[in-house]
């Protein structure tokens, strides 16, 4: 519902909104030059009596003294047949010359109170006010439930750069804009006498003493008041013995005798006028110029925020599901169910109904919220589901649970759950583990536990995707996800050729920026380069083909370049066209996330094993080791002299600290060695090490990945630690091609 609301908000209602946002932040920028422009010295001391003496002897014509929210003092007056208006200096009550006020500053309050529009105008400028509401309201609470809990509202966001950039900023001006809101709502419901603003009605006037007037700075009921109190002070016309000053202070109103100097009949502000008074300070930040900042950059967010929103919701537009060769739902032998809120779930499914498609079955994919009645055909039910927020359900998936359990079709059918989540969340993956005890509760059989993937790992999912072969007897090719990125024309500027010795022709792939105007300085720091860190990966799609090839990133941003090993693979067709590059060709490319493959937060030792090409995210996590983490690697290549990758650099990064020790392992060397070898030979210290908290990590190909497997498991034997516990800790974690 909130996400409704907000939607049809901001996209119908959004003009209305910018004019009022716009025109208020304009008008805050004069309660921040009038107070500027004030004495440093608030004149405190300075009495009522005082600065009336001071005005009238400059003007002895003067009717009426106003004194502004932000302090500063106008002084109206009549004199040879002209009226005119001048500021006075608040410390001396000295004329500082002719007052003019801004007409810039008329005009956009009428626009911004009324829309030029009478009371219709001010009528809808109070629509205005709570459609502003209704969309911060709305967006708190879509940015609470992404978030997952109130304690993360000031967490880290991740998402597109839109996505970013609308929440970041919402994140920001929803105090300011809630606030001019709901004060804008409780002005217009008082300007229709909806909500009282303390008026009342006019102060009866008293009898007054009648003598010839006494000198003005002489009268006790004025200089018993402040001018920091002051509001407006009226004269008593000029010759009149039975009028009197009419004072209006902070705290109240009431009459001063100009014989006497009596306050009489003096009212004290309800507590009404002192809420509405309150209210409308609140609202124009008029003698508050932090508060007028405030408000003024929360509206100008707004323009922004609805640019930003609509490209969101335009993208998610774009985005939406398109399945091709999709079987009607009574024909299908196999069914997918997805459950996304931005779409992104999507292209993994796709990826599945095409697989399962090439494997020769017939395929249903739609959302959670569609699920049928039943399935006469179906002998396979996925459902792939992401979670919102707190452990909630995604959009298409907000029904799911009653058509679960309104299901009329043969509940024998095996059912597969793949989770999408975030681990930041404490709900990771919540709603994956809801929808699978509800299948268990109602009678249905899960034949593949339940697997998660974070932050849309696509190692993970191809991983899920091979234990899913293997239990269909099958082998599931599924093509690559596709994932929405920008891509990027990179240079290569070096490259380091190994391996050609021993038929494994591996280099080292160094590129910038292709036409970076950035300074060499900014280069350094990454220049136009896009967030990514060691072990995410490159994706290159190789010309004649549509499929990207994903590399492991043996650098990060910081780094200032994006580097990759690559081995020719014979017949590889992205392999063999990165091989052919020389110096100074470019190609495009696209950084793609891999947060499987994460350093932990912790100060634990590291363990790194890898062989070949998959050296290259574990060089990464070593070149940026500036806290000096302890660090050992476990490297297997074929000959010292060939293809010990990185060899000068591993020394450097010993001798500076950044790694604690290398163990390294050729096999066609005179003593034939692979990394299993190394491993067991410290099999004991290894096994302390893991009692002591570590990581490890592992990179290269799926047979070295199975070998490593099943080495460590061997040398845990003793410690009653297991590598299933170790995955689900994050503490065990693989990048395997």
């Amino acid at each position: 519902m909130q996400q409704l609301i907000h939607k049809i908000t901001g996209l119908f209602l959004m003009p209305l909104v910018l004019v009022i946002a716009i025109s208020g932040s304009a008008l805050s920028i004069f309660p921040v030059l009038e107070q500027t422009r004030q004495s440093s010295d608030p004149a405190r001391n300075l009495s009522v009596a005082a600065l009336a003496d001071a005005v009238k002897q400059s003007h002895p014509g003067t009717s009426q003294i106003v004194r502004h929210a932000s302090g500063q003092i106008v002084a109206y007056y009549f004199e040879n047949g002209n009226s005119g208006a001048d500021l006075i200096n608040p410390t001396t009550g000295e004329s500082l010359g002719a007052y003019q006020p801004s007409q810039t500053r008329i005009w956009l309050t009428d626009l911004h109170r009324s829309l030029f529009l009478g009371d219709g105008g001010r009528m809808t400028a109070g629509l205005g006010a709570a459609v502003m509401l209704l969309i911060c309201v709305s967006g708190l609470i879509m940015l609470k439930r992404r978030m997952g809990d109130w304690r993360q509202l000031f967490g880290p966001i991740r998402g597109t750069l839109s996505q970013r950039f609308h929440l970041e900023l919402a994140r920001m001006a929803i105090l300011g804009l809630s606030l001019s809101a709901v004060t804008g709502l409780y002005m217009t419901a008082a300007t229709f006498g909806f909500a009282p603003d303390g008026s009342g009605s006019d102060m009866a006037f008293p009898a007054v003493n009648g003598s010839p007037p006494a000198p003005i700075i002489s009268l006790e009921g004025l200089q018993n008041v402040p001018v920091i109190q002051l509001r407006e002070l009226t004269f008593p016309y000029n010759g009149d013995a039975s009028d009197a000053f009419t004072l209006t202070t902070a705290n109240g109103s009431g009459y001063v005798d100009q014989a006497t100097g009596a306050l009489l009949a003096y009212t004290p502000n309800s507590s009404a006028k002192q809420i509405y008074e309150f209210i409308y300070m609140l609202h124009t930040g008029d003698g508050l110029a932090p508060l007028a900042l405030l408000l003024g950059f929360a509206s100008l967010g707004v323009p922004a925020m609805g640019a930003t929103g609509a490209l969101i919701w335009w993208k998610k537009r774009q985005s939406k599901p398109r399945i091709s060769n999709n079987t009607k739902s009574q024909d299908a032998d196999a069914v997918v169910l997805v459950g996304s809120e931005g779409n992104s779930t999507w292209g993994f499914a796709r990826s599945l109904h095409d697989g399962l498609s090439r494997a020769g079955l017939r395929v249903h994919t739609a959302k959670m919220n569609d699920m049928a009645k039943i399935y006469p055909n179906a002998n396979q039910i996925y459902v792939l589901t992401a979670t919102y927020g707190d452990g909630e359900a995604p959009a298409s998936a907000n029904n799911f649970m009653t058509r679960l359990d309104a299901y009329e079709g043969n509940k024998d059918v095996p059912v597969a759950i793949l989770g999408f989540g975030d681990k930041q969340f404490s709900q990771f993956c919540q709603f994956a583990f809801r929808v699978g005890e509800r299948f268990t509760r109602n009678g249905w059989h899960q034949f593949m536990p339940l697997a998660t993937i974070n932050r849309q790992s696509v190692q993970e999912f191809n991983h899920w995707n091979d234990a899913l072969s293997q239990n269909l007897g099958i082998t599931l090719e599924l093509d690559p996800v596709q994932i929405d990125v920008k891509r990027h024309k990179l240079r290569l500027v070096s490259r380091a050729d190994y391996g050609q010795d021993v038929q494994a022709p591996t280099s080292v792939f160094r590129f910038e920026i292709a036409n970076d105007t950035k300074s060499r300085i900014s280069r350094l720091m990454g220049g136009s380069l896009p967030a990514f860190e060691p072990g995410d990966l490159l994706a290159i799609t190789p010309e004649g083909d549509k499929v990207p090839r994903y590399y492991s990133l043996a650098s990060g941003r910081k780094n200032g370049f994006v580097e990759i090993c690559v081995r020719n693979v014979p017949g590889g067709l992205c392999s063999e066209q990165l091989h052919g590059l020389k110096t100074g060709d470019t190609i495009e490319a696209s950084f793609q996330a891999n947060p499987g493959f994460r350093l932990e937060a912790s100060k634990a030792p590291v363990i790194l094993i890898g062989a070949g090409a998959g050296i290259a995210p574990l060089v990464g996590f070593i070149r940026n080791n500036r806290r000096k983490r302890p660090m050992r690697l476990y490297f297997g290549a074929r000959h010292p002299r060939s293809d010990f990758l990185y060899r000068r650099e591993l020394g450097e990064w010993h001798k500076a600290g950044f790694l604690h020790s290398l163990k390294v392992a050729f096999s066609r060397a005179q003593q034939r060695l692979y990394v299993q070898d190394r491993l067991r030979q410290d099999a004991a210290e290894l096994a302390a090490l893991v009692l002591d908290g570590a990581q490890i990590m592992v990179c290269g190909g799926r047979g070295m990945a199975k070998g490593i497997e099943e080495t460590l498991t061997d040398i845990l034997q003793t410690t009653g630690i297991e590598l299933t516990d170790l995955r689900k800790e994050g503490r065990y974690v693989e990048d395997v091609f």
